[in-house]
């Protein structure tokens, strides 16, 4: 029996997948910022002195576009999250001050950190994309906020309280930019952790050379732990996908299209982040054998009831971020890591890699979230 359409609200609704968005985008700021989280110590500077620097005198274009790119997306968030308390014209002033306060703070508390600078030009430049964001946010609200074909499309195709969801879904792809030991295979807590414990107890520690030095695994070995982790990390994405498709909508061709967006974004990532020629360098026997037999799982379990889905995808993330923890890096990412461009990219570095590692735990929540009960 095919679930019906839920008719259109007369009194206007809030955005959950905004309103999440908008959270989860808010954490990738504040870690980018603040990135990476080491050397903490006073300076003699009070954390507001920058304002009244000079301007820096070395900057480039890309610095400037780079800022006011970073932070047009969180303007239009957040006029979109404050519908319908406030109607998105009125919304814009309102996100640009929120926007300008939260830039000011990320730059504030960069006082403190040694590797990073405060600027009064990242603040104004910051500034301009919330209200840039804002307004665009505003202009664009009838394609997402009202009655229109975008969001008859939604409700016909995706379920009533598909929107966290969708917003979990939508990060997949990016948080596969990162450089991943295992194709699909996020939540790599042992960098963090390394980190973290370097900086509690004031020595080095690298726990994955620890590992490795512990355990070393066959060429065989890794290539089974590569095959199981990317098979069961695109099987959890693509039935977590799948779930928020109601029975009419074409459930495969849209799986199909979003599996290979994300593919797209993974190659994009690679040519640009190395060189144009390693677009495609996360191609490899076992990745490619780790798609197949996702691919089957996938297709297989389209017809299971959405219940069996739900608890397939969680236990496929389970093993895959419990496979990608337990299984010392291959040599192969480590060296990979060694090679990839940071530079003028440290902010997007240190968001990348905080959505990589959150990615599961996130897909993880949402899965056993209550909210599946009302799905059909």
């Amino acid at each position: 029996m095919v679930a019906p359409v839920p008719a259109a609200s007369a009194a206007p609704a809030a955005s959950s997948f905004a309103r999440v968005s908008l959270l989860v985008y808010t954490l990738l700021i504040v870690y980018a910022s603040w990135y990476p989280f080491s050397g903490w110590r006073d300076m003699g500077l009070g954390p507001f002195d920058y304002l009244g620097a000079r301007l820096p005198y070395y900057w480039t274009g890309f610095d400037v576009w780079t800022n006011v790119a970073g932070y047009a997306p969180l303007g239009a968030l957040l006029v979109l999250a404050m519908y319908p308390r406030l109607r998105p014209l009125w919304a814009i002033w309102p996100a640009t001050a929120v926007g300008v306060l939260l830039s000011a703070s990320m730059e504030a508390v960069q006082t403190w950190l040694p590797t990073r600078v405060p600027s009064n030009l990242d603040l104004i430049t910051n500034s301009a994309g919330v209200f840039l964001g804002a307004v665009l946010g505003a202009l664009s609200s009838r394609y997402f906020l009202r009655e229109s074909r975008f969001l008859a499309m939604r409700r016909r195709w995706f379920s009533g309280e598909a929107s966290r969801g969708l917003a979990v879904a939508g990060l997949w792809p990016l948080a596969l930019i990162y450089p991943q030991n295992h194709l699909f295979g996020m939540g790599h807590l042992v960098p963090p952790l390394s980190s973290f414990f370097s900086d509690l107890f004031d020595t080095p520690i690298d726990l994955a050379t620890t590992w490795i030095n512990n355990a070393q695994l066959s060429a065989e070995q890794y290539w089974l732990a590569d095959v199981i982790v990317t098979a069961c990390g695109l099987t959890g994405a693509a039935l977590l996908f799948l779930m928020l498709l109601r029975r009419q909508a074409p459930r495969r061709r849209l799986v199909l299209l979003y599996l290979l967006a994300c593919i797209a974004v993974k190659s994009l990532a690679c040519a640009l982040f190395f060189a144009p020629q390693n677009a495609f360098v996360w191609v490899s026997p076992s990745a490619a054998g780790g798609i197949m037999l996702g691919a089957m799982m996938v297709a297989g379990l389209s017809f299971a009831p959405p219940t069996a889905q739900r608890r397939v995808a969680a236990l496929a993330l389970i093993l895959s971020l419990a496979a990608t923890n337990a299984v010392p890096a291959n040599p192969y990412y480590i060296s990979t890591l060694e090679t990839w461009v940071q530079g003028k990219f440290l902010n997007f570095d240190g968001a990348a890699q905080f959505l990589s590692v959150l990615w599961p735990f996130l897909a993880i929540w949402f899965l056993y979230h209550p909210v599946h009960r009302k799905q059909k």
